[in-house]
């Protein structure tokens, strides 16, 4: 049972009681506490009246907690299904861009407005762009979060030969940097700057690591690709995207379990917020 499943429940469960308590509970309690001061001997008014209004008005200590967690959990859930859900690195695929570890923010709603738990789009508002660092449900296990960045949308031409990376023909530009050593696994990799949909990020490549694609297995629409001993060439059917991590050679991928679908997409990372290894690590990212 996923997290936005929880919550949504939650909501039914403890909206049910606040409905109940403001329709049904505090009317009854209302009116026995009217007829409690009609009934008076010592009168309406001062001490006495505040005294037998707290004894009738007072909510059951179960009611009380049920209804009063109604608006908090509302809130999170209306905030974790509509504008930004948190999010953490579980790998290194995204390396150097995103570490084991960040915990970031994904933007809900720059692709669409979508509706919770059915993940129906209902607003459509913008679609993922080449370049764009993407998390996504996991197409071979919807229960898993991925997150991974678009090289190609509908009707793209991917190719990736030799570790060079071409859309529709056009290999992309690349600026040679200095080695990346991640100290992780106590291991250099060489370090590029690419331009991808008019941003610049970094990417890696492992030297020792062969560039034909290991392990693709059969996934929907696999006819679209071609794999040979330099790499591969995939066409994105349309309504779909192709997904690769920065750190190039250790990244399950689109080259491996295939293309992402509209309906599978979650949002747009976009924000590191806290990281407690590295706090430097904190701020925006593309």
């Amino acid at each position: 049972m996923n997290f936005s499943l929880i919550l949504f429940l939650l909501v039914l469960f403890t909206g049910f009681f606040y409905a109940l308590d403001v329709f049904v509970f505090k009317p009854k309690r209302k009116m026995a506490a009217e007829q409690a001061l009609a009934g008076s001997s010592a009168g309406v008014g001062g001490d006495t009246e505040r005294r037998i209004r707290q004894q009738y008005m007072k909510q059951p200590l179960w009611l009380e907690y049920s209804a009063s967690f109604f608006p908090v959990i509302l809130f999170v859930f209306v905030l974790r299904s509509f504008v930004v859900e948190p999010f953490k690195i579980p790998s290194g695929s995204m390396i150097p861009t995103l570490l084991i570890g960040d915990l970031i923010l994904v933007n809900k709603f720059t692709y669409g407005i979508r509706l919770p738990i059915v993940d129906k789009k209902i607003i459509p508002i913008n679609d993922p762009q080449r370049g764009d660092v993407m998390v996504f449900r996991y197409p071979l296990d919807p229960s898993l979060d991925y997150i991974k960045r678009v090289v190609g949308v509908g009707g793209d031409v991917v190719e990736y030969r030799n570790k060079k990376l071409s859309i529709n023909g056009q290999v992309l530009p690349v600026k040679e940097l200095d080695k990346y050593y991640d100290p992780n696994s106590f291991s250099y990799s060489l370090q590029f700057q690419e331009t991808l949909g008019g941003k610049k990020h970094l990417v890696l490549n492992d030297e020792d690591a062969p560039p034909y694609v290991i392990g693709a297995q059969t996934f929907k629409n696999r006819d679209n690709c071609k794999y040979d001993v330099t790499g591969f060439r995939c066409v994105v059917p349309q309504g779909h995207y192709f997904m690769m991590g920065d750190n190039r050679d250790n990244s399950s991928d689109s080259r491996i379990w295939g293309f992402v679908s509209d309906e599978q997409v979650v949002g747009k990372a976009f924000l590191v917020w806290m990281n407690f290894n590295d706090f430097s690590r904190i701020g925006l990212f593309h």
